[in-house]
């Protein structure tokens, strides 16, 4: 990529991050250790829970959450249409199957009508997904699920911030699944963090996260005595490292100062772009905290000239990088093939699908390469 390229999503790492992963390195325990520890602790005070399992993606922390709430063959699990393809392959990982709902146009967050529908007497969770970082309607989720007897299991990869009601995401279901992914609001690399207030939840998810070994390693140098390790679950290799976790120890401290750099920049891209034949985002709903970790523009492709595709061409022509969130699930290849899904389904999902594009969004952007942003858009939508 040249060097003027502005990337899509690029992280913002200071000093003292690289200073900590130096020290790490130096210190000679780079697996999980006590660096994986404190991150944990700094992330279970910030959200208010009583556990957290530190992981090394949000992926795995979605799939050991249908394991601990024993997902099985058999079992369905409803997922919105619009999500990223790990939403619903910690299902099937599981050996659940996931059903689609189609979601609301204004939120693109999973639209509760249409997860009632989705029910039946094989549906056993939900995973609502708080997308771009805006709250799903948790209060009118949980009354269905309650009703149902199913479990919630809330994925945030994108909505580690946000707040709904008060109420901090991640902690209104029965399991939180959040993502440090290179692009996410905070950043580890790879990384992701499971929060419960279940005991018995954590413990399985710990366990699961490590080859299915009663003890880790840390745990284990740190006796004073022997001690064997016994494998009591066919488990994965789900572990979070310190070195991922040198940058977190750093990165959480500063989300607030990153989340107002965000909202800056939303707040300019909304009045920059009023004009134009798109929809920006929707407005923040009263009582609630958008973690500002997409900027979607829809694209009114009726009345422009070129479509999505073309119009992310022209961007990368004028070197900025842009993301598509996302292509609806039930139109890839597998989840199409494999579940019988068809364009047509969920009409409102495709018609995102179609029209989006994200715009970079950073406390790494300065105001030169937001104005740049910017000048890119309105130069290919006028």
């Amino acid at each position: 990529m040249e060097d003027d390229f502005l990337v899509f999503g690029k992280p913002k790492i200071e000093e003292c991050e690289i200073e900590e992963v130096l020290d790490c390195l130096k210190s000679g325990w780079i697996g999980t250790g006590p660096r994986t520890r404190r991150f944990e602790e700094m992330f279970r005070e910030y959200k208010g829970a009583k556990y957290v399992a530190a992981l090394n993606s949000c992926t795995a922390s979605l799939h050991l959450a249908m394991e601990a709430i024993g997902i099985k063959p058999g079992d369905e699990v409803i997922v919105p249409a619009m999500t990223f393809a790990a939403t619903a392959n910690a299902v099937i990982h599981a050996g659940g199957t996931p059903v689609f709902a189609d979601v609301e146009k204004e939120t693109m967050n999973i639209e509760v009508s249409s997860l009632s529908e989705k029910i039946t007497d094989k549906t056993k969770a939900v995973i609502p997904v708080h997308f771009a970082g805006r709250p799903c309607k948790m209060d009118e989720i949980m009354e269905v699920t309650a009703k149902n007897g199913l479990k919630v299991v809330e994925d945030c990869a994108h909505a580690l911030e946000a707040e709904y009601k008060g109420v901090k995401t991640g902690t209104i279901g029965e399991i939180g699944c959040f993502s440090f992914y290179a692009t996410k609001n905070v950043v580890t690399g790879e990384g992701g963090m499971a929060i419960t207030d279940n005991e018995e939840y954590v413990r399985k998810i710990k366990i699961m996260s490590l080859h299915g070994i009663s003890l880790d390693a840390w745990e284990r140098a740190g006796d004073t005595r022997h001690r064997h390790y016994e494998v009591v679950y066919p488990g994965y290799k789900y572990n979070m490292t310190d070195l991922q976790a040198s940058l977190g120890l750093h990165q959480l401290p500063r989300i607030e100062e990153y989340h107002k750099r965000r909202e800056e920049i939303w707040e300019r891209y909304n009045s920059a772009f009023k004009d134009l034949p798109v929809s920006t985002p929707s407005a923040i709903e009263s009582g609630t905290k958008h973690g500002y970790h997409l900027y979607t523009l829809m694209l009114d492709i009726d009345k422009i000239s070129l479509s999505r595709d073309e119009f992310i061409d022209e961007m990368k022509k004028r070197k900025i990088g842009v993301g598509v969130h996302y292509r609806a699930l039930h139109l890839h290849p597998y989840y199409r093939d494999t579940f019988g899904y068809k364009r047509g389904d969920f009409p409102v999902a495709e018609w995102i699908s179609d029209r989006t594009v994200s715009l970079p969004l950073s406390p790494a952007l300065t105001n030169e390469n937001v104005d740049a942003v910017i000048s890119a858009v309105r130069s290919i939508l006028t």
